[in-house]
């Protein structure tokens, strides 16, 4: 069955961010809602996370994660997640709002720093456990259902969250989002008939003078690519072209001209400005520790 999405993200913290802004960049359909609880948002004032010299208060910091998001061309939702069940097909998951939308996503990954109830329709038992707090006892998901890579006995369900001590910081949990994104790629391209040893995908750009020599003819990736290919893979040699080409495509469109870069720099400070809103950038420069910095008179 036809899926609204590839992958449907429930969490728009650093986790789910993190994990919506990978799956994107691959070319994947996604959805990320985010409207439940969220720890971060407790916090009054983030310090730790690397990129802000002085820290950032949480709001910012949130315009930010979500603006990357839509720039990486996630759709966002500001809609609490009820439930996550099977859809009409064992390959699709059917997920609905307390709004009584329903969409269908063929992956799903779980990145809530609480709880996660609306995972219960898929629980068999294993999903949650109970602990004893004082006279009561308490139930909640278990942060060792997912391996370390997000991934869960249920087919096509990802967790980045909860996950315990991998979401007890801002930045620890980004990474875990995007670890589990990547689990998410691997399989998603196995899938598609990529064999193991090239399932892995690693989202980078560098500088195209740095595709020289040998690595600079796409004959020589073919190459590289059929050596990674075992004798007996389940593939047939037109989808294995098929699939050789769009990868040798990828490896070279990671590889930007200078002006490209250039683009590329002037676009990200471009957005940065938009997201922040100049009136607040023209505000902090008129402020005499930042005019002296630069000299002002």
């Amino acid at each position: 069955m036809e899926s609204d999405y590839d992958v449907a993200v429930v969490g728009g913290g650093p986790a789910g961010c993190a994990a919506g802004v990978f799956a994107a960049r691959y070319g994947l359909d996604v959805v990320v809602f985010d409207r439940g609880p969220s720890s971060l948002r407790r916090c009054a004032f983030l310090e730790n996370y690397p990129g802000f010299p002085a820290g950032v208060d949480v709001e910012t910091f949130y315009d930010l994660l979500h603006e990357h998001v839509a720039e990486a061309g996630c759709a966002l939702a500001s809609e609490l997640v009820a439930s996550v069940a099977r859809g009409d097909s064992d390959s699709a998951f059917a997920v609905e709002t307390q709004d009584g939308r329903r969409v269908t996503a063929t992956r799903v990954v779980a990145a809530t720093r609480e709880a996660a109830p609306y995972l219960r329709p898929l629980d068999e038992g294993a999903m949650f456990e109970t602990s004893d707090h004082g006279d009561e006892e308490r139930e909640r998901f278990d942060p060792d259902y997912a391996d370390a890579g997000g991934q869960t006995p249920v087919e096509g369900l990802y967790v980045a969250a909860p996950a315990g001590e991998l979401n007890a910081q801002a930045v620890v949990s980004a990474g875990h989002g995007a670890r589990v994104a990547r689990t998410l790629l691997a399989d998603y391209r196995r899938e598609q008939g990529y064999p193991d040893a090239l399932a892995d995908h690693w989202d980078w750009r560098r500088r195209a003078a740095e595709l020289d020599g040998e690595w600079g003819d796409r004959d020589r990736w073919r190459e590289w690519f059929d050596a990674q290919v075992p004798e007996d893979h389940p593939v047939s040699e037109d989808r294995l072209a098929d699939l050789r080409e769009a990868d040798v495509d990828r490896r070279f469109d990671a590889y930007l001209t200078e002006s490209a870069v250039e683009e590329r720099a002037e676009r990200g400070l471009e957005r940065l400005v938009e997201t922040l809103g100049p009136e607040r950038i023209l505000d902090a420069m008129d402020d005499e520790r930042i005019r002296g910095y630069l000299g002002a008179e």
